[in-house]
């Protein structure tokens, strides 16, 4: 269904999958009040579900229409991948297959790819020239890859995955460690797979000023002390969040997703000196070329670049390798599926 179309200066188009779940839910209406995309920037909003999940979408739809948002210029509901992206400007990926009871790692990616490989390709058929895709839906990083692969026709370097929610968990654990906000930490960094293999790597990270491995060890009475704290918690707290909030609310992570998912499609869109997002690998640091794997990212406006020439001592190496292996085996597993 979609509620009538108001007139007005030309909209962007933002199409969001898995829209009647609960992470679509809490994106739908900040998007609509500009919090994404600014607020001069009108939007339409295309909402694409399973035949199943239709009329939550359509529901949502009504509300939207009843909060009468002066920048939303209209809402389409769809459970048809062409229609959902035609002329799309911005695509974020929120609906995926979770992993369910007894289910292996191959079989979560076989059900992913039969999910995003058709968007992929629907998105090469009909989307905006200049479209920019976001996959938020887990495995992120992979499940970027699958639909930048099944898109041949758009450049691959319009397709990333969400590790702003990550880089976000990391900054909330610096900032109660350090007794500082978040927007006085800046430097930190998110390597790899959004998975547990993950690495926060705090080793450019500044807070004031002073290097936050000094701040740290002056917190914790030392630089042995304060290792053992990013070792020990720190790292394994950050990449463990999502699992922490489950066993705690009883269900995942759902407005701090939504609201990585806006920062991230927002710094790509206004620009940043400094961010984490999972891109397309050209090479950088190692990594081998066309994996998705998270960096350290800037933008000028025209797209995540990663931020080139940092120093990456051994340790950071090690934990940084050990992510890439996970994602070099998912590829290989995709690749098995005749996928890519």
């Amino acid at each position: 269904m979609a509620p009538s179309a108001v007139r007005g200066p030309a909209a962007t188009t933002v199409t969001i999958t898995g829209a009647g779940g609960q992470i679509g839910y809490a994106l739908l209406f900040r998007i609509a009040a500009g919090e994404m995309l600014g607020p001069d920037r009108p939007v339409r909003l295309r909402l694409l579900e399973i035949a199943q999940g239709v009329r939550s979408a359509e529901g949502a739809a009504l509300e939207l229409q009843d909060c009468a948002f002066p920048l939303l210029r209209e809402v389409d509901v769809a459970d048809d991948p062409l229609a959902a992206f035609d002329g799309c400007d911005i695509a974020l990926l929120v609906g995926a297959r979770p992993r369910g009871p007894g289910m292996e790692r191959a079989d979560l990616l076989a059900a992913n790819a039969g999910i995003f490989g058709p968007q992929g390709a629907a998105i090469n058929a009909v989307a905006a020239d200049g479209v920019r895709v976001v996959a938020v839906g887990n495995p992120a990083n992979t499940n970027a890859l699958i639909a930048a692969a099944s898109a041949p026709d758009v450049p691959a370097d319009r397709f990333t995955a969400l590790t702003r929610l990550d880089h976000n968990r990391a900054l909330g654990q610096l900032s109660a460690a350090l007794g500082s906000p978040p927007d006085e930490i800046s430097g930190l960094a998110i390597w790899g797979n959004h998975s547990a293999t993950q690495f926060p790597d705090v080793s450019h990270a500044v807070v004031r000023g002073e290097p936050v491995i000094d701040a740290l060890a002056a917190r914790f009475g030392g630089r042995d002390t304060a290792d053992a704290w990013l070792d020990d918690i720190f790292i394994p707290r950050v990449a463990r969040r999502g699992a922490e909030i489950i066993d705690v609310r009883g269900s995942s992570s759902v407005a701090s997703a939504a609201h990585a998912a806006i920062e991230h499609v927002r710094d790509e869109q206004a620009g940043t000196a400094w961010t984490s997002a999972a891109v397309v690998s050209r090479g950088e640091y190692g990594i081998p070329e066309g994996l998705v794997c998270s960096f350290p990212v800037s933008s000028d406006g025209g797209g995540y670049r990663v931020i080139e020439g940092l120093p990456i001592d051994d340790r950071s190496r090690a934990r940084i390798d050990v992510s890439v292996a996970e994602l070099v085996a998912e590829r290989d597993a995709v690749r098995a599926l005749g996928v890519l």
